[in-house]
C-alpha cells in the first residue's frame, strides 16, 4: 500500500485504569518519530473533542513529561461515554467528525478505549471508508474488566488484579486482629465478567485471602451464599467473601440494589452499593460482626501497585497500533497473544478485525468457575499470575508520585 502522509489523533474513551496513559505514550512517541505522520494531537475528552474541534498538540509537550504517561493513572487527555449513533440513522457526528479530520488533515486515527468505545472505532472505520476519505483507524486496548473478545488479556488488568489481590491479603490481616471473629464482604469491579473479582483468588493461593468468590458468569442464590458463609463462618471463626458488583439472580435482575439508579451513556446501569446490603443481610442471619468494603474507584486508579508486565504492554501496544497503520492496515484493533519464551510467559500482539471485537464480551471460561460456583479453579491462577509480574520504578517528588503534567496547548 503506498505511503500516505497526514495528522493523527489519539482519543481516550471509557473507564480509566493506571496504565491507559502507557498506551497513549506508545500511540504518541511512536508518532512523533514516524516520517509519515506530520502532527500528533490528543482529542480532549475522546471523540467529544473530536467533535468540538478540541485538538491538543502533542508536540508541544516535553518528552520528559510524555514518558511519565507511563506512570500516570487515569486518562491524561480526558475520556468520555459518549454512543454515536449507527450512520444509517443519523450522520451528523460523523459529517463533524469528516469535517474535523479534514481541516486538520487527519489521516490516522487511534482510540484508545474497551468495548464500546471499540464500537466507536469501528462505526468511524466504515463511514469513513464508505466517503471515500482515506483514514487508518486502529483500535488499542483498554480495560480492567479484561472482556474484550479476541485478546489474551487487556491492557490495565494485570493491575488491577494486583490491586485487588494485594486489598485482599491486607484486608486479611486487618480482619484477624480481635478475639471476635467477623465477616468481611468486598465487592469488586465486573458488570458482567468476572475477571476482576477472580483476581482476588490470587491473594487465597498465597495465604491471606477471600474463603469464598462469587462471579457474575454463575447465578446468584442468596439462600445458598449464606449457607457458605455461615458454614466457613463456624468452621473459622472469621469469613471473606469476594462478591462481583454485577451478580445477578437466575432471572437476570442484579442483587445490587443500586441497579436502577442511574445509567451511563451507553445505558449500563451503575452499579454499587452491593457489599453494604449483603453485609446488611448476613448480618441479620448470623448475628455475626460483619464489614461491607467496596473498593470503587481505587481499583482502576492504583497505579502505586502497577505490574511492570501490564505497563510495557500497555506500551507495545500503542507502538504497534502506529506501526501498523504506517504500515498500511486500518480497522483493526490490536490484541495480544500469549505464548512462551524459554519456558517462562511471553506476550506478543496480533490484530483483529474491530467489526469481530466491537460489543463483544469475553466471560470468565466456566470450567475456571469452581462446581459449588463459590471460587475459581487453580486455572485461573495460572492464567493472571504472569500478568502481574514486576515492580515499576516510580517516579517520585518529596516521596509522593511525580505524574505527568501536560501544557494541553491546543491546535489551531
Amino acid at each position: 500500500m503506498s505511503e500516505l502522509k497526514g495528522a493523527c489523533i489519539i482519543g481516550q474513551s471509557g473507564g480509566p485504569t493506571s496504565v491507559i496513559n502507557a498506551s497513549a505514550y506508545g500511540v504518541i512517541r511512536t508518532a512523533l518519530d514516524s516520517d509519515c505522520i506530520t502532527a500528533v494531537y490528543g482529542a480532549e475528552h475522546g471523540i467529544k473533542g473530536v467533535l468540538a474541534d478540541r485538538l491538543f498538540d502533542m508536540s508541544k509537550e516535553d518528552a520528559r513529561e510524555l514518558e511519565l504517561l507511563k506512570y500516570t493513572p487515569s486518562s491524561a487527555l480526558g475520556s468520555c461515554r459518549y454512543k454515536i449513533a449507527d450512520p444509517d440513522v443519523d450522520d451528523t457526528d460523523y459529517k463533524r467528525i469528516l469535517e474535523v479530520f479534514k481541516k486538520h488533515d487527519v489521516r490516522y486515527f487511534f482510540y484508545n478505549g474497551g468495548n464500546d468505545s471499540m464500537d466507536t472505532c469501528n462505526k468511524i472505520s466504515k463511514y469513513m471508508q464508505k466517503v471515500g476519505y482515506e483514514c487508518r483507524v486502529m483500535g488499542v486496548p483498554k480495560t480492567i474488566d479484561n472482556d474484550l473478545f479476541g485478546t489474551d488479556h487487556c491492557p490495565g488488568y494485570a493491575s488491577a488484579a494486583k490491586y485487588i489481590a494485594t486489598s485482599c491479603m491486607e484486608v486479611y490481616q486487618d480482619a484477624r486482629v480481635y478475639d471476635t471473629g467477623m465477616i468481611c464482604i468486598i465487592e469488586i469491579m465486573g458488570r458482567h465478567a468476572g475477571w476482576l473479582t477472580a483476581a482476588a483468588a490470587l491473594a487465597t493461593e498465597y495465604g491471606a485471602g477471600p474463603d469464598l468468590i462469587y462471579l457474575p458468569e454463575r447465578d446468584f442464590d442468596m439462600d445458598k451464599f449464606l449457607a457458605d458463609v455461615e458454614r466457613v463462618y463456624k468452621e473459622k471463626g472469621n469469613c471473606m467473601v469476594a462478591v462481583s458488583e454485577g451478580i445477578h439472580y437466575a432471572d437476570g435482575s442484579f442483587v445490587s440494589e443500586a441497579k436502577t439508579s442511574a445509567t451511563d451513556g451507553f445505558g449500563h446501569a451503575q452499579l454499587g452499593g452491593l457489599a453494604a446490603r449483603l453485609a446488611d443481610v448476613v448480618k441479620q442471619k448470623t448475628g455475626a460482626k460483619v464489614r461491607g468494603i467496596e473498593l470503587s474507584l481505587l481499583q482502576r486508579c492504583g497505579a502505586h501497585l502497577a505490574s511492570e508486565t501490564d505497563i510495557e504492554e500497555a506500551v507495545m501496544a500503542g507502538r504497534a497500533a502506529v506501526e501498523n497503520a504506517v504500515a498500511g492496515i486500518t480497522d483493526k484493533m490490536v490484541a495480544f497473544e500469549r505464548g512462551t519464551v524459554n519456558g517462562r510467559y511471553a506476550c506478543k500482539t496480533k490484530l483483529l478485525p474491530l467489526t469481530e471485537v466491537a460489543n463483544a464480551e469475553k466471560k470468565v471460561p466456566q470450567e475456571w468457575i469452581n462446581a459449588e460456583g463459590n471460587g475459581v479453579t487453580h486455572d485461573f491462577i495460572d492464567y493472571a499470575l504472569p500478568l502481574i509480574q514486576g515492580e515499576p520504578k516510580l517516579p517520585k517528588e518529596d516521596s509522593l508520585p511525580r505524574f505527568a503534567r501536560l501544557k494541553k496547548v491546543l491546535a489551531k
